[in-house]
């Protein structure tokens, strides 16, 4: 989606790119005329907030000498949170917004509802963006672009896959919650998000999953991305479940404009390298 108001931008070949989730904001500024990312910052929030505090650490970040007198061509907002559902096209109409959501998702009667919609796979993707942050990036920018994180997971992922692939698992970490995508031959067999607290919580989704769509632990193969490493418990135990599981840094998907970022940034930072 597009907010437009009267254009502000400059030509300057910067493109900056902001996630912004309740445990945690990520600012990358891309320099397009080298393809090269020029600055890429983690914010990582100790307690999970509220969505009125996102503003806070926006205007943190935009205040830092760096950050003060630099524009941009183009601003993107990704809205990270649980308040999303995927929708097949044939399923989809847009004045009927809340009904794919009220049944999985808490919906207030005056929330904002948007979607993402994805043509190439014929799919819509159905969210709550974070309206305050949306107003204050519009009265700061004029023109920007927002969408929610898990379209830009999902279309990464399904057009790096190949058309004679077979089931293939990615679980993409975050703090509070995972997201599980399930591609097959170039299509999208499932998505779903999943709060957890320990370990276990994590494992249990994750087999629950595999159980579900008929897939084999010991054959199907499983990615973990996001905030994941092999010293993480949740590395550990599903390499006890599950036979054919991988640390994903080796995915093409993951490798856009990032030369010279190290493995763990590259990991974390998959969704918002790949906005650009």
């Amino acid at each position: 989606m597009t907010q437009r108001k009267s254009n502000t931008l400059h030509n300057t070949h910067k493109e900056l790119s902001i996630q912004l989730g309740l445990s945690g904001l990520s600012f990358c500024i891309l320099d397009r005329s080298t393809k090269e990312i020029q600055s890429l910052d983690n914010i990582e929030l100790v307690d999970t907030t509220i969505p009125e505090d996102l503003i806070r650490h926006l205007d943190n970040w935009f205040d830092k000498d760096d950050n003060q007198d630099t524009t941009f061509d183009k601003v993107v907002a990704i809205h990270e949170n649980e308040l999303s559902a995927v929708v097949p096209k044939p399923l989809f109409n847009e004045s009927n917004l809340s009904d794919y959501l009220k049944y999985n998702v808490k919906i207030l009667e005056n929330d904002f509802l948007s979607f993402d919609a994805l043509p190439q796979h014929e799919i819509y993707n159905v969210y709550v963006p974070f309206t305050n942050v949306n107003n204050y990036l519009f009265d700061k920018f004029g023109d920007f672009e927002y969408k929610h994180a898990s379209s830009i997971l999902i279309e990464t992922l399904v057009n790096q896959a190949k058309k004679g692939d077979k089931p293939t698992l990615y679980a993409y970490i975050s703090k509070t919650h995972f997201e599980i995508v399930v591609t097959r031959q170039k299509q999208l067999q499932f998505y779903n998000t999943f709060n957890y607290q320990q370990k276990e919580d994590f494992i249990y989704y994750l087999l629950f999953t595999i159980e579900q769509l008929n897939l084999n632990p010991e054959t199907v193969p499983v990615y973990l991305l996001g905030q994941i490493d092999q010293e993480s418990d949740l590395y550990k135990i599903a390499y006890q479940y599950i036979q054919n599981v991988h640390i994903g840094n080796d995915l093409p998907a993951i490798k856009n404009f990032e030369k010279h970022l190290n493995t763990e940034d590259r990991l974390k930072s998959m969704i918002i390298l790949n906005s650009f």
